[in-house]
C-alpha cells in the first residue's frame, strides 16, 4: 500500500471508481493547507458523514493540528473511543445492549464481535492499534460540558471581558462583537431582539461599547449593576429615561439576575475559563482536540454558548500572525439552525466573519450538516472543499448544487452542474464526491475506516464516564486556576475595635478591590487587608533579539493580622491579572485588623524597594533558542507557547518546500508519463500489426495450399507466402522490443517516483517539530529600567456567613 503517513497529507480513504462500482488503488490524500479555505460535508443519515469528519479530526490530530469542535448531538465525543489495543474489554462498556438483544446475542459476544470487527476493518485500510497509539499520544483529547459538570465544566466568568486592542480599534470588529455577544445574551433570557429596533439589544450594546472602549471588562454582576445605573445619560439624541425608563431597566436587571439566581445557573459559572489559546494546546504546547459538547442544553443555552465562543475564537485569532499553512481547526457538527439562509440569529455573523477572514490566519472552518437547505449557499461562497454523500431529496441535490456553482464562481473555476448531477445521484454508503477548487477535478472516493469506535451519540452519563476514565483529576475538579480564589475557607470573625482604615497614614492610599460575584444577603461583607504593586522591567539582549518591557501584578495577602516573612515572595496575584478598584468599600462594611506595620508610612518606602530588589533577583527571564531556525522566545513566552509558534513556523517552511519540490519533479513527472504513454503506444501499435500481419499470412499460406491443390498457384505464389510469414516473427519481435521498452520506461517512472518520495521523506523528517533542540538562557532584566508603576494599600472583599466560612468575591 502507497505510504499515507506523510506531514500536511490526510489520509481520507481511496478513490472510488463507480462506473466499476469499486474502490481503485489510489489513495486520497488531502493536502492540509487545502483546509485554509475551509470545507463543507453534507450527507443524509446514514452516508458515513460522521465517519469522515471523526476521520478528518484524526488526520488533524495526526499532523499535530489543534482542533475545536461543537458538538451538539454527541456524536463527535466518539474520538475519545480510541482503543491502541483494539481489545474486547475495551468496547465492552461502550457498545449498545441493544443492539446484542436485537442480534440475539449476549454484550460480551457482541463486543468481541464489534472488536473484531474494528482490527479487520482497520486492518483492511492499512491501520492499526499501533497507529491509533500515536494519535493518542500526539494529541490531548478532552470533552467540554458547559453548564454542566459531567464532562470539563467551562465558565463564562469572563465571557464579557474587553476584547484585544487590536478588535478595539477596529470599528467593524468591534461592532460585530458587540453584536453578537448582545444578541447571544438576549438568545439567553428568551428575549428576540433585533440589533436595530431592539431597546434591549442598543441598551446592552451601548454599556458594552462603553466599557470596552476605556478597557474595562464586565462580567454578568457587573453587567446587571451597570443596567441599573448605566455610564451614560443620552442613547443617540435621546435621554436614557425616555428611551429606556428606570422602571424597565429594572425589570431586564432582575430578568437576568433571576437567571444568575437559578440553582441550574451555577454550572455556567464554575470551570475553565473559554480561553482559545489554551483549548487548542496545552501549557507544555501539546496540541488538543477540545469537543464542546452540547447537547443536554437547551435551544437558548445553545446559541448562546456558540456565540460567545464563536466571538472567543474570532477574538484569538485577530491576535495570530498571518499564514498559508493550517494552524488549526473549527468544526461544528450539525449546523443546523446556526448558518440559515435567511434569518439571522446571533451565532451567524461571527461564523460568516470566520468565514470571510479566517484563511489569512491558518484557521480552517469545517461545518457538516444533513440538512442541506438549511445553509447559507451565499455565505459559503468562499468554502474551497466540499465532501459531498449521498443526499436524500432532489430538494437537498439542487441547494447542494447551487452552492458548489457559487463556490466554483468564486474560485474562478469552471462547474458542469449536469455532471456533478449525474454524480451525485450514484453515491452510496461511505462515498463522497470532493470538489476541491485547489484540484483540476473533483474526485470520488471511499473513506478510509475510522480509528474511532463510532458508538454514536453519547450521554451525558457516558460522557461523565468516559471523563472519569480519561483524565480523573480533571473530571473531579470543579474549579481551575482561574477560579481557585472561590474556595472557601473557616475563619474568626474579624476583631473590630475601630476603623483601621483611618490609622493607615494619611499619605497612603487605600483602595478597595471591587466586587465581582454575588453577596447573599444572609452574609456579612468583611474586607482584609492586602498590598497592591504594579512594576515594569527592562529586558534587553541584541544577541536573543530581546528589547521588551514586562508588566507584574502583584497583592500579597495578609493572613492572620501577620505580615509574612517574605513579603512578596508570597504574592498570590498572576502575572496577568487585570483588577478594578473602587474609591470607597461596599455598604455596611465591616475589616479586618491590620498588621501594626500598615501604620508606619516608612514601610510602605521599604517594601516598595525591596520589590525592586526582589525582581532583579528572582525575575530572570527564561528564553529558549531553537539553533535549527535560529529562532529565540519572546519575553515571557513559556516553553509551550514557543513550541507551537515555532511548529507553525515549521508548518509554513513544510508547505513551501513541499511545493518547490513538487513543482522541481512536476517536469519530470511529466516526461516521465509521456513516455509511459509512447511507450504503452508503441506496444498497442505493435500488438494491432501483428494481428493483421498474421491474419495476413495465414490468408497467403491458406490460398497458396489451396492454389497448389487445385493446380492454380505457382512458386512464386509460395514465396510471398513465405515471406508473409516471415513478417510475422518480425511483427512479433518488434512486439517484444517495445515491451521491453515500456518494462524500462516504467521502471525509470518508478525510481523517479522513488526519489520524490525519499526527498520528501528527508524534507520532512528534516522539518519535523519533534526534531527540534530547544536550549535554555537566562536573562535578567536591567536594574537600572526596574520601575513600581503603582503601589498602594488595598482592601480584600470577602463574604462571610453565620458559621465562619469566607468565600471572596473579587
Amino acid at each position: 500500500m502507497q505510504n499515507f503517513e506523510k506531514l500536511g497529507a490526510f489520509y481520507l480513504g481511496r478513490e472510488y471508481d463507480l462506473q466499476n462500482d469499486a474502490s481503485t488503488d489510489n489513495l486520497l490524500l488531502y493536502d492540509s493547507k487545502d483546509l485554509t479555505t475551509h470545507a463543507v460535508v453534507v450527507g443524509m443519515t446514514g452516508s458515513g458523514k460522521t465517519g469522515l469528519c471523526l476521520g478528518l479530526l484524526e488526520e488533524a490530530g495526526m499532523d499535530r493540528i489543534p482542533a475545536i469542535v461543537i458538538d451538539p448531538k454527541g456524536d463527535i465525543a466518539n474520538l475519545l473511543l480510541t482503543f491502541p489495543d483494539l481489545a474486547t474489554e475495551d468496547f465492552l462498556p461502550w457498545v449498545d445492549a441493544s443492539q446484542a438483544t436485537r442480534e440475539e446475542i449476549s454484550v460480551d459476544e457482541f463486543a468481541e464481535k464489534e472488536a473484531t470487527k474494528w482490527r479487520k476493518g482497520l486492518e483492511s485500510w492499512g491501520q492499526s492499534g499501533d497507529r491509533i497509539r500515536k494519535l493518542r499520544e500526539t494529541v490531548d483529547m478532552r470533552i467540554y460540558t458547559p453548564g454542566s459538570n459531567a464532562g470539563r465544566p467551562v465558565t463564562i466568568l469572563k465571557s464579557f471581558d474587553a476584547p484585544d486592542q487590536k478588535i478595539i480599534d477596529d470599528a467593524d470588529a468591534l461592532r460585530e462583537r458587540i453584536s453578537s455577544a448582545t444578541s447571544g445574551l438576549l438568545a439567553l433570557l428568551d428575549i428576540d431582539a433585533d440589533p436595530i429596533r431592539s431597546r434591549e439589544h442598543i441598551f446592552i450594546s451601548n454599556i458594552l461599547d462603553t466599557a470596552w472602549r476605556e478597557g474595562k471588562n464586565l462580567d454578568l454582576g457587573q453587567l446587571i449593576g451597570q443596567i441599573q445605573t448605566p455610564p451614560f445619560e443620552r442613547v443617540g439624541v435621546m435621554q436614557l429615561d425616555a428611551f429606556f425608563p428606570a422602571k424597565d431597566r429594572m425589570e431586564l436587571a432582575m430578568t437576568l439576575n433571576n437567571l444568575l439566581a437559578s440553582p441550574s445557573f451555577s454550572n455556567w459559572m464554575t470551570g475553565e475559563s473559554l480561553n482559545i489559546k489554551r483549548l487548542l494546546h496545552t501549557e507544555e504546547g501539546k496540541p488538543c482536540i477540545s469537543i464542546m459538547s452540547i447537547a443536554h442544553l437547551n435551544d437558548n443555552e445553545r446559541m448562546f454558548f456558540v456565540t460567545i465562543l464563536l466571538n472567543e475564537v474570532l477574538s484569538w485569532m485577530r491576535t495570530q500572525a498571518g499564514t498559508s499553512s493550517l494552524r488549526a481547526m473549527l468544526y461544528m457538527d450539525e449546523v443546523f439552525g446556526y448558518f440559515p439562509p435567511t434569518k439571522n440569529p446571533p451565532s451567524k455573523q461571527p461564523m460568516l466573519t470566520l468565514l470571510k477572514q479566517a484563511r489569512a490566519f491558518g484557521l480552517g472552518v469545517v461545518l457538516a450538516t444533513q440538512n442541506p437547505v438549511d445553509l447559507d449557499y451565499k455565505g459559503l461562497s468562499n468554502t474551497g472543499t466540499w465532501f459531498l454523500g449521498r443526499l436524500q431529496t432532489e430538494r437537498d441535490k439542487n441547494r447542494v448544487l447551487e452552492g458548489l456553482e457559487g463556490a466554483s464562481a468564486q474560485s474562478g473555476s469552471s462547474f458542469n452542474r449536469a455532471e456533478m448531477e449525474k454524480i451525485l445521484a450514484g453515491l452510496g454508503s461511505r462515498r463522497f464526491l470532493m470538489n476541491n477548487v485547489h484540484e483540476d477535478e473533483p474526485v470520488i472516493f471511499e473513506t478510509r475506516w475510522a480509528m474511532s469506535y463510532l458508538r454514536g451519540p453519547l450521554t451525558r452519563n457516558q460522557i461523565q464516564k468516559l471523563v472519569e476514565k480519561e483524565d480523573p483529576q480533571a473530571a473531579s475538579a470543579t474549579l481551575n486556576a482561574d477560579a481557585a480564589a472561590s474556595v472557601a475557607e473557616k475563619i474568626a470573625p474579624p476583631k473590630i475595635k475601630e476603623d483601621p482604615r483611618i490609622l493607615i497614614p494619611p499619605d497612603v492610599e487605600q483602595r478597595f478591590l471591587t466586587i465581582t460575584r454575588r453577596i447573599d444577603p444572609e452574609t456579612r461583607l468583611v474586607y482584609r487587608p492586602a498590598l497592591y504593586a504594579q512594576a515594569r522591567m527592562h529586558y534587553v539582549r541584541a544577541s536573543y533579539k530581546i528589547d521588551q518591557w514586562v508588566e507584574k501584578t502583584f497583592l500579597p495577602k495578609i493572613v492572620e493580622d501577620m505580615m509574612p516573612n517574605e513579603v512578596w515572595e508570597e504574592s498570590e496575584a498572576p502575572a496577568d491579572s487585570d483588577y478594578d478598584f473602587d474609591r470607597e468599600a461596599g455598604a455596611d462594611a465591616e475589616f479586618s485588623d491590620v498588621p501594626n506595620d500598615f501604620y508606619n508610612a516608612k514601610n510602605y518606602k521599604t517594601w516598595e524597594k525591596e520589590l525592586k530588589s526582589y525582581l532583579y533577583r528572582e525575575f530572570v527571564m527564561t528564553v529558549w533558542k531553537c539553533a535549527k531556525l535560529k529562532a529565540y522566545s519572546e519575553a515571557g513566552e513559556t516553553l509551550g507557547d514557543f513550541k507551537v509558534r515555532i511548529e507553525q513556523k515549521v508548518s509554513e517552511l513544510r508547505d513551501d518546500e513541499v511545493e518547490k519540490l513538487r513543482k522541481k519533479y512536476a517536469s519530470k513527472f511529466r516526461t516521465a508519463k509521456d513516455k509511459v504513454r509512447r511507450a504503452e503506444d508503441k506496444v498497442e501499435v505493435q500488438e494491432e500489426q501483428y494481428q493483421q500481419s498474421r491474419t495476413s499470412s495465414w490468408l497467403n499460406i491458406g490460398q497458396t495450399i489451396m492454389g497448389a491443390v487445385m493446380g492454380r498457384r505457382t512458386a512464386r505464389s509460395a514465396g510471398t507466402s513465405i515471406r508473409s510469414y516471415g513478417r510475422v516473427g518480425k511483427e512479433k519481435a518488434d512486439i517484444a522490443r517495445a515491451e521491453d521498452n515500456l518494462e524500462e520506461v516504467r521502471i525509470q517512472f518508478e525510481e523517479l517516483e522513488a526519489q520524490f518520495n525519499e526527498d520528501l521523506a528527508e524534507l520532512e523528517e528534516k522539518l519535523d517539530v519533534e526534531n527540534m533542540e530547544f536550549e535554555e538562557l537566562t536573562l535578567a532584566p536591567r536594574k537600572s529600567d526596574i520601575s513600581v508603576e503603582d503601589f498602594c494599600m488595598c482592601w480584600l472583599p470577602w463574604k462571610v456567613d453565620s458559621s465562619g466560612i469566607a468565600e471572596p468575591v473579587y
